[in-house]
C-alpha cells in the first residue's frame, strides 16, 4: 500500500529507533569540545538538559511499555525530580563529571532500552501516553520523533548540522501526525508539525500534539 506521501506504508520498529539514536549520538560527538551549557535552541533548557530528557523519554517509553500488565491510566510510578527550577523533570540523570560523552552513552543506552522493549513486545499490547494509549510501534515512533527533534534543538545550540533520513521522518509523520501535509519536505515538516518551524502558506505552531493510538484507531 502507498501512503499519502507517496511510499510504501511500513511499519515503524525498533530498528528505526536504533538508527534515529545512532545517527543522533555521531553528530553530536562532533561536539563534545562545545559549551553544553547554551541554550538548546528555541527551549528553554540548555542542551545538557535536553539530552538528558531525551534519553529520560526514551526510557520512559521503554518502561511504561515492559510490565506484564501495562498501565492504561497512567505512568509507571518511578520518582521524577528536576535539577533545578524549570528544568526538565527526569528519573535519568547522566553524571555531570562523565563529560559529553558520558551524557551521549546514558542517551545511547535509553535508546537500546527502547528498540529492545519494541522488538519483544506484542502489537497487541497497549500502554498509557497522554496523547492516547500506544502500541510497541506509536512508543517506537515517539521514541523517534523526540530523538530527531530533540537533536535538531540541540545542534541549533551547539552550531552543528543535523538533517535525519527523509524516509525516517516519512514513517514517523505518517504514524503520529496523520493530518501534516503530504507534498512538503519531509524534515522540515516534522519540525513544523512539532512547532519549530513554519511551512510555505502554514505559520509555525504554537501548540501541537501527536496522535499515538494504534493505526486502526488514528485515522489511518
Amino acid at each position: 500500500m502507498v501512503d499519502a506521501r507517496g511510499s510504501l506504508q511500513v511499519r515503524v520498529t525498533g530498528a528505526d529507533v536504533e538508527l534515529a539514536v545512532r545517527l543522533a549520538v555521531s553528530a553530536l560527538r562532533e561536539a563534545q569540545e562545545a559549551d553544553w551549557d547554551v541554550k538548546a535552541g528555541s527551549l528553554e533548557w540548555d542542551c545538557w538538559e535536553t539530552v538528558e530528557h531525551l534519553a529520560d523519554d526514551l526510557f520512559s517509553y521503554a518502561v511504561q511499555l515492559s510490565p506484564a500488565s501495562p498501565p492504561l491510566e497512567s505512568h509507571v510510578p518511578f520518582a521524577w525530580s528536576r535539577k533545578r527550577p524549570g528544568g526538565p523533570a527526569n528519573a535519568v540523570f547522566a553524571d555531570r563529571e562523565a563529560g559529553p560523552a558520558g551524557l551521549l552513552q546514558v542517551l545511547d543506552a535509553s535508546g537500546g532500552l527502547l528498540a529492545a522493549i519494541v522488538r519483544t513486545t506484542p502489537e497487541t499490547v497497549r500502554a498509557h501516553h497522554i496523547f492516547g494509549a500506544a502500541d510497541p510501534e506509536g512508543f517506537a515512533a515517539m521514541g523517534v520523533v523526540e530523538t530527531l527533534v530533540h537533536t535538531h534543538d540541540v545542534a541549533e545550540g551547539l552550531g552543528i548540522t543535523w538533517a535525519p533520513p527523509a524516509e525516517l521522518c516519512d514513517r514517523v509523520l505518517k504514524r503520529l501526525f496523520p493530518d501534516a501535509p503530504a507534498d512538503t519536505d519531509s524534515w522540515l515538516t516534522l519540525l513544523w508539525a512539532t512547532g519549530r518551524a513554519e511551512l510555505p502558506g502554514r505559520p509555525r505552531l504554537t501548540q501541537w500534539r501527536w496522535y499515538g493510538e494504534p493505526r486502526a484507531t488514528a485515522g489511518d
